[in-house]
């Protein structure tokens, strides 16, 4: 999938395979958040009346590019996290032993399958705190761009967190479980927060040109 095309890739979303689905969508969305704050970062090189701030510019680029690889191969690892899970559902379960080695490898598949968006969606979080860095430090004029990329990367979570969600009730650690919930909470308000403050500044960016 990495090497895919936009084209290819969509038409095998698209497709009767569950798999790319919901959680590579996630990755691919954060992602493009990722690659607009590169976008902005590098508009705004070189250009004197940001002088002051391009160390930080700098290291933005640097720092959103590496998301981006990162947030690539989460697409790959949400593929083969659901393949995990079919392939545990798909275990004999006949004989007790069976029965036995079938639910615990449901258990290790499930949580393998929370960590693939638990990931799409802490890397998306981290483009979205990149966002809020250009602020009022950016090229004015792809200040729209800044929001753009924080409505990318909070869609990513969004979905990613749907992922979580819909995989915890297969999972009988209720210990992980509750840490589990807590940190949706927590990642979900962070991220409505941060898209909040970010349009905000974007509209006062906006009306300064």
């Amino acid at each position: 999938m990495k090497n895919a095309t936009i084209s290819e890739y969509l038409e095998q979303l698209g497709s009767s395979s569950p798999a790319p689905g919901g959680g590579s969508s996630a990755a691919v969305s954060g992602a493009m958040g990722a690659a607009l704050v590169s976008m902005v970062a590098n508009l705004t090189t070189g250009r004197e009346k940001y002088s002051e701030f391009q160390d930080l510019i700098s290291d933005v680029i640097s720092r959103s590019q590496k998301l981006i690889l990162e947030l690539t191969d989460c697409i790959r690892k949400d593929m083969n996290a659901y393949d995990g899970v079919m392939a545990a559902l798909r275990m004999p379960k006949v004989s007790d032993e069976e029965k036995s080695k079938r639910s615990q490898a449901l258990q290790d598949a499930y949580k393998v399958a929370i960590s693939a968006p638990v990931e799409t969606a802490e890397k998306s979080l981290e483009v979205m705190r990149l966002a809020e860095k250009l602020l009022f430090k950016s090229n004015v004029n792809a200040a729209c761009d800044l929001s753009a990329a924080a409505i990318e990367a909070r869609a990513g979570i969004l979905i990613a967190l749907e992922n979580v969600n819909v995989n915890l009730p297969g999972v009988k650690d209720a210990e992980y479980v509750g840490k589990m919930r807590a940190w949706v909470s927590e990642i979900d308000a962070a991220s409505e927060k941060l898209l909040r403050e970010i349009r905000e500044g974007v509209a006062k960016m906006s009306g300064g040109k």
